[in-house]
């Protein structure tokens, strides 16, 4: 059976057996012995987006990899970065570092900052986001034409990721095929943080998922 350890992008973490391109943690939230969950979703407020094949090292997801040979972090899986940014994540300083600076400094910008530092980031994004108790921000059709691509909005339930003025319906496995907004109906919510939407307003550029190709 899959293990639980697949994030969507509201934060919840499911069991699939499908991985996406990144890994990433929010600390250490499973019980090596059994390889489930612990009743808390995070542990930190660093949420973190990290490189599948970070100098080619290897872990046992969800067992015992700390060097004291407790727990270690808790591997997390995700589609693609734009589905990590939507459920609070950000890239990870240590083996991502090109990116983790890029994001800061569109993050930074987007709160009207020359820099900010990790634990700052932190603290905003761990406000903002759904999955640690974040505002749900209500939009109007009129409101996607201002999203900058890369922002996930929630349709009926389901997740949507923006991109060349279309929506791609996420799925666990990939995108699927785009609508035009002016298609939806019904309310229509912000998934990612909004935050982070100002990030991306401000050149940040995700990874995306190749299902996503327009």
């Amino acid at each position: 059976m899959p293990l639980q350890n697949r994030v969507s992008p509201f934060g919840t973490i499911e069991a699939t057996n499908a991985r996406g391109l990144f890994t990433g943690n929010r600390g250490i939230i499973h019980d090596p012995d059994t390889r489930t969950l612990l009743t808390r979703r995070w542990s930190t407020k660093a949420w973190i987006i990290c490189d599948c094949n970070f100098r080619e090292v290897r872990r046992e997801v969800m067992g015992r990899n700390s060097r004291t040979g407790g727990a270690g972090w808790t591997e997390l899986f995700f589609l693609d970065e734009v589905t990590a940014l939507a459920a609070g994540h950000r890239p990870c300083f240590h083996c991502r570092p090109q990116q983790a600076r890029a994001f800061a400094r569109c993050f930074a910008a987007g709160q009207g900052r020359e820099r900010m530092r990790a634990a700052e980031i932190d603290a905003v994004l761990h406000r903002d986001r759904r999955a640690s108790g974040g505002p749900v921000v209500r939009l109007g059709t009129d409101d996607l034409a201002a999203l900058p691509d890369g922002v996930m909005i929630e349709q009926e339930g389901r997740a949507c990721a923006l991109r060349g003025g279309r929506l791609f319906l996420w799925t666990f496995g990939g995108y699927q095929a785009p609508r035009e907004p002016g298609e939806l109906c019904g309310e229509i919510a912000l998934i990612t943080p909004s935050s982070t939407v100002a990030a991306l307003r401000k050149g940040y550029q995700p990874a995306w998922h190749p299902s996503a190709s327009s």
